[in-house]
């Protein structure tokens, strides 16, 4: 293998070109990925406080359907 035939030096550069590519790409994506980490971080608190809110609305209901008539009617004026 001939180091300064025109072969070797168009593979070489072939190689450079593709390695430069793949690198550059490699780099692009971790740059969009620390991007959307912080996005979806505030997104995830954010579904977490939904979860809770619905959590405790979920008790009231339970805690209505489960309860007598007096204490349902109690519910539903403090509700009102």
């Amino acid at each position: 293998m001939d180091i300064n035939s025109p072969f070797t030096m168009v593979v070489l550069i072939v190689l450079i070109s593709v390695g430069a590519g793949v690198i550059h790409d490699l780099i692009k994506t971790r740059r969009e990925t620390a991007k959307l980490d912080g996005a979806q971080s505030e997104d995830i608190e954010a579904l977490k406080a939904e979860v809770s809110r619905l959590t405790e609305r979920v008790k009231v209901l339970e805690r209505l359907s489960t309860d007598g008539d007096a204490r349902l009617r109690e519910e539903i004026r403090n509700l009102a």
